[in-house]
Order: C-alpha cells, then structure tokens, then sequence
C-alpha cells in the first residue's frame, strides 16, 4: 500500500500569505503610507481611542481608517465624523484579515494622498493575531475590565503586537487590575513591547501613545 500523502495546507496559507504581506508593505514603502493594524477584544474601545487619536494627528498628517466588521457599518461612520475618510471592509463571516483582503480594502479606498492608513481589525484576540496584514506595526488594546491575565491566555497576540494600549484606566479603581502584572506578563511574551497605560474617555495617557505613533510615521516616510 502507498503511504498516505499528507498536505500541510496551514503551513501553506500561511507562507503565501506572508509573502503577499511583504510585497504589500514593500508597496506602502514605496508610497510613503503607514499601515498600522488595531487589534483587540470587542468593547475593548478601539473605536474611542481611534477618534481621540485622531483628532490629535489630523493636522498635520492625512490619515484614513479601514474598519473591518463580519457586518455593519457602525464603527466606520462614528470614524467619518472626525473628519477622516473611512471605509468598511464586511469579511463575510471570517474572524481576521489577511493581506490580500486588506490589498483589497487599500485599493477601494486609495492611499496615495494618505500618511496614515488604520486597520481596525476585527474583535477578537484570537484570530486577527495569526494573519500578517501588511501592515508596518500592530498594536493591541487591552481594557482594564479584561483582566491583567490576558498575555497569559492569549500569547500570539501580545508576540506579535509592537505596542499594547492599556485602556480604560480611569475605572482601574474598580477592577481588580494589576498594571505591574499585565507590564510583567506582557514583557514574558514580547520584551520590547512597547506598553501605554491610556484613558480613550478622560485623554489620559494619549500624549505619549500620540507621541510614539507620530514618531514611527515620520520614520517610515524618510
């Protein structure tokens, strides 16, 4: 009897679609645009900290967000009132998006004119993590009602993160939230993670991530 043939087809997805992630930032390189990929659960206020991040940077950059949701347009019309060009990319069902979707989402929305292009993810800490979108850095949001424990749960996405937002710290007095265990449990699984304790609701704590996102933009157009 022949052996049986067995198709690694994970693996497979996975290396082209890192390729195609690669050729996409290759692109966006070239363009001057940076792409930022947002990551978290839902409710964890993306949307929120989004608006105020914007209305920090509109200014001085031209900057578009790429809302992606299995339906609605919610998020992407909250976007539109800050004055920023939004548009909504429906995944039909999938939990993530990959680079070939966000090529996709890119291409209708056009990002020659843009300095900063957001990608909104989907919610959900599980997916999103496992898929290069060809973005330049991810950034996830954890919310203090989450719990600190959520590095430990979900160890892809704090790897593959550049930067964690800790938000929603003006309830932590409400919580059992511990900012030295989530900065230590982070650090376990991605030592340079960048980490910025914020309030989307109060403006706390936005200077210094306005700051950090200001200053990789500015590096990725020299």
């Amino acid at each position: 009897m022949d052996p049986i043939r067995v198709i690694e087809v994970k693996e497979s997805i996975f290396a082209d679609n890192n390729a195609d992630a690669e050729r996409l930032r290759a692109q966006l390189k070239r363009q001057g645009t940076f792409l930022l990929n947002v990551m978290s659960s839902p409710g964890s206020g993306k949307t929120s900290t989004l608006k105020k991040t914007i209305a920090a940077l509109k200014d001085e950059m031209s900057i578009g967000v790429m809302e992606a949701d299995i339906d609605s347009d919610v998020d992407a019309a909250a976007i539109l009132e800050t004055g920023a060009r939004a548009i909504q990319i429906h995944t039909g069902g999938m939990c993530h998006l990959d680079a070939d979707m966000t090529r996709q989402g890119l291409t209708e929305f056009g990002t020659e004119d843009l300095d900063l292009v957001i990608l909104e993810n989907v919610g959900n800490l599980v997916c999103p993590a496992e898929f290069d979108t060809g973005s330049v850095k991810n950034a996830v949001i954890l919310s203090v009602p989450e719990g600190h424990d959520k590095p430990l749960k979900y160890p892809l996405m704090f790897e593959v993160a550049d930067v964690l937002l800790i938000n929603k710290i003006d309830v932590l007095p409400y919580f059992d939230f511990d900012l030295k265990k989530v900065t230590e449990y982070a650090h376990m699984r991605h030592p340079g993670l960048e980490i910025f304790p914020i309030s989307a609701k109060t403006g706390e704590g936005m200077e210094q991530w306005v700051n950090w996102l200001r200053g990789q933009v500015n590096d990725w157009k020299k």
